[in-house]
């Protein structure tokens, strides 16, 4: 995979772009759960927490997610680290998997919100805002640290 060697740092800084902007929605977005289900609780108006938590995972999120595994993907064949050997890009890709399905939670919860029905008190949307920055935490201990 010469050719991609060749642009390895090209790569990485879409990689790290795609990762930021992915990000910057999952933290974004199940605060705006919290305000919608607040919203729905206290039966005030809503109907721009739908607009806006479509336009943010239609986007924003989805294509960044798109792009990430696209670009990160590409760094393990372009770094050398195919097969997967280490354990600690084994490791980081299983916590981007979770990320991942993270992720489909969320447009999974967009999606029944849409029924006027929250199906969780806001608190949870609350509690579950603090799953992607500890995710964060430790895919970056695994790449810069690679403790295995």
């Amino acid at each position: 995979m010469q050719f991609l060697a060749d642009y390895y740092r090209w790569l990485l800084a879409f990689h790290i772009i795609s990762v930021m902007f992915w990000m910057a929605g999952m933290y974004y977005l199940p605060r705006l759960f919290v305000y919608h289900v607040e919203a729905l609780e206290n039966k005030t108006p809503s109907e721009m927490f739908p607009v806006m938590e479509e336009k943010l995972l239609r986007i924003i999120m989805t294509p960044a997610m798109a792009a990430a595994w696209i670009f990160g993907l590409s760094l393990i064949f372009a770094g050398g680290h195919w097969p997967l050997v280490d354990i600690w890009l084994i490791s980081k890709l299983a916590v981007v998997v979770a990320l991942s399905a993270y992720h489909g939670f969320l447009s999974a919860t967009r999606k029944r919100l849409l029924d006027g029905t929250p199906p969780r008190p806001s608190r949870f949307y609350r509690m579950i805002n603090e799953v992607p920055p500890v995710l964060t935490v430790v895919i970056v201990i695994l790449v810069v640290v690679q403790p295995f």
